[in-house]
């Protein structure tokens, strides 16, 4: 059973705050290369940029992390927008939401296909129309009315993507992203499932057991509050799946207490409603947001869930607790600098 003790980040930010992250799960030092890793944290980078320059202007929570999580999409190591997995019949199906604290408005979308940032779709879902989630055909018929900007399927093809999806069938299972190091690619170089090992650079993509998300929470300048979560699913994935992600109250939330973006097992996320989880121990316990992030992780570690969220308050406080091996993660300090993260803290 995975610990939540030693992977708490907290953080006093000022009145503006912006935290991101890019998934959670198995991500392990030991499988990444130098360079693997100096990309993932330019991807985290850029985007907490991208948010930031948003607040520093004066602008609301909610254009900060719709920022945020655009760059995230468009940065191809990400399960979400142009790095999605594959499904069973080799095509990108996407989910995003967003919400609004300040006027509880949200906006999501699922098993959109071709919108290069579903993020965006989900905004025009909530300021457009009088619903919160729309799905499949109706979803992407509202993307052509609004002239949501599409992209064809060469855009969203990545290789290490293509490979899981063969191995997931070669295997007959559904991935939750990345490979596991019990599961590993079959062929030259590949690792064995006892040492983990690899010759392959893009090993990381094949052994870690990563949770495909990526998500922003955003404090601007009059307390507002914003969360967005994005992400393209599960490789090989079929009848339908939705996970956490575009359902409010469970993959993503925001009020006037917090802002908070979750990733991991979506299923486990949906039974524990980990999000308004956050939101509830604040407002009828009246504890503080790290202590109530950490026991929403640890309310899922109970039920054998795996993942992590990012937090943000009013205050414009900052957590990031996990309870799996690793969470790509960031957050800027008020005097503009970056932080990154993708390891289990030694100790806290």
């Amino acid at each position: 059973m995975p610990s939540v003790a030693s992977v708490v980040n907290s953080f006093v930010m000022g009145k503006i705050a912006l935290a991101i992250h890019g998934g959670a799960g198995t991500i392990l030092r030991s499988q990444m290369t130098e360079e693997l890793e100096r990309e993932y944290r330019n991807g985290l980078e850029a985007a907490l940029k991208a948010g930031w320059a948003v607040l520093e202007k004066g602008g609301p929570s909610l254009e900060a992390v719709e920022a945020a999580v655009v760059s995230l999409e468009d940065f191809p190591l990400f399960n979400a927008g142009r790095g999605s997995v594959f499904t069973s019949e080799g095509k990108n199906e996407m989910d995003a939401a967003l919400m609004d604290g300040r006027t509880l408005k949200a906006g999501a979308v699922a098993f959109v296909r071709n919108v290069r940032n579903p993020i965006r779709l989900a905004r025009e879902v909530m300021e457009r129309t009088g619903h919160v989630l729309l799905a499949g055909e109706g979803a992407n018929q509202f993307a052509a009315e609004v002239h949501a900007e599409v992209a064809p399927d060469e855009y969203f093809f990545t290789e290490h993507r293509w490979l899981q999806l063969q191995d997931a069938i070669a295997d007959g299972r559904v991935q939750l992203d990345h490979f596991t190091a019990e599961t590993p690619r079959r062929g030259a170089g590949e690792a064995t499932a006892a040492s983990g090992s690899t010759d392959n650079p893009n090993s990381e993509f094949r052994n870690p057991k990563s949770r495909g998300t990526v998500g922003a929470v955003a404090c601007d300048k009059n307390g507002s509050l914003a969360a967005a979560t994005s992400t393209g699913g599960m490789t090989n994935k079929k009848f339908g799946r939705i996970g956490d992600t575009p359902l409010i109250g469970a993959g993503t939330y925001a009020d006037d207490l917090c802002a908070v973006s979750c990733t991991g097992h979506g299923e486990y996320f949906m039974l524990g409603v980990s999000a308004y989880d956050v939101s509830a121990r604040m407002r009828y316990k009246g504890l503080s947001l790290e202590d109530a992030a950490r026991e929403t992780i640890e309310r899922l570690t109970e039920i054998s869930g795996e993942g992590g969220l990012i937090a943000v308050d009013t205050h414009g406080n900052v957590t990031l607790p996990f309870n799996s091996e690793g969470m790509y993660r960031g957050f800027i300090t008020p005097d503009g600098e970056i932080h990154t993260d993708i390891y289990k803290l030694k100790s806290l």
